[in-house]
């Protein structure tokens, strides 16, 4: 999904409240469990939901798009493919990310770097804290 007609971001308590549903990709497959948010280190706003993808022993954290992800009951929908997320670049979820790791992830979701997030850090200088966990 691009992001160009996407709608607004949750906000964070809402964010936030999505932490241990399960998340569905766009074809309605269970992918993993939202652990957490990453938010703006600037400005605070949630930009990446932190998803445990896999089996709990050899579960992989990464950071799926909040822009692209809505709530339902007990769950969260992304517009991503399960495929995508589940070969998404790794994450700590406990380190805050650098503009490279961002930009990386949004290449890897195909996110343009014009476009949402990509569009956000590109311009930061190398090596900056671009987002961090909530």
């Amino acid at each position: 999904m691009s992001e160009a007609g996407a709608a607004a971001p949750p906000s964070l308590a809402v964010a936030l409240g999505w932490t241990g549903f399960e998340l569905d990709d766009a074809g309605g497959r269970a992918v993993g469990r939202v652990e957490g948010v990453y938010v703006d280190a600037g400005g605070g706003d949630p930009v990446w939901l932190i998803v445990a993808t896999g089996r709990r022993r050899r579960a992989k954290a990464v950071a799926v798009p909040l822009r692209e992800c809505a709530a339902m009951p007990g769950r969260v929908w992304t517009a991503q493919g399960r495929e995508a997320m589940c070969e998404a670049p790794a994450i700590d979820p406990s380190r805050p990310l650098l503009r490279e790791h961002e930009v990386a992830i949004c290449l890897h979701y195909g996110v343009g770097e014009r476009l949402g997030r990509h569009a956000e850090v590109v311009a930061r200088p190398e090596g900056t804290v671009t987002a961090q966990p909530a």
